[in-house]
């Protein structure tokens, strides 16, 4: 159940940020083995509220930032560095040529502390395991 938060150093239009929702969506799905029927993804364009070294980034090479989170220790650190390096890969696809300064973080949250429709997922593990 990733949350995927993505925030644009442009504005991109509504057809391409579904595009991008749906390919990170995909991503996830693949390599980080999430469902996506309960994947959400956000998706901000913030062109003018990017700074670089304290000055504004030229606008060719506009910064990204994504961030997601995951349920701690359901992925391996393979699975995570090839997940960042395709979700680079997409963005530089959709936004264009990306500055050095444009983060991806990926969040590991313990699975008693988050979860969905009203259950946390360490209840949605216990479940599964008592059946």
């Amino acid at each position: 159940m990733p949350y995927l938060h993505l925030t644009l150093g442009q504005t991109i239009t509504a057809e391409t940020q579904h595009q991008l929702a749906s390919r990170s969506t995909a991503l996830l799905q693949q390599l980080l083995r999430k469902r996506a029927e309960v994947t959400a993804v956000r998706i901000e364009c913030t062109a003018d509220a990017w700074f670089i070294n304290g000055d504004k980034p030229a606008a060719a090479l506009l910064p990204c930032h994504g961030e997601v989170c995951i349920t701690a220790g359901s992925n391996s650190a393979e699975e995570k560095t090839a997940f960042l390096a395709a979700l680079h890969a997409l963005l530089g696809e959709i936004c264009g040529p990306l500055p050095e300064a444009s983060y991806l973080v990926i969040r590991e949250i313990a699975a008693g502390n988050w979860g969905y429709d009203g259950k946390t997922q360490a209840s949605r593990l216990a479940a599964r395991q008592s059946t």
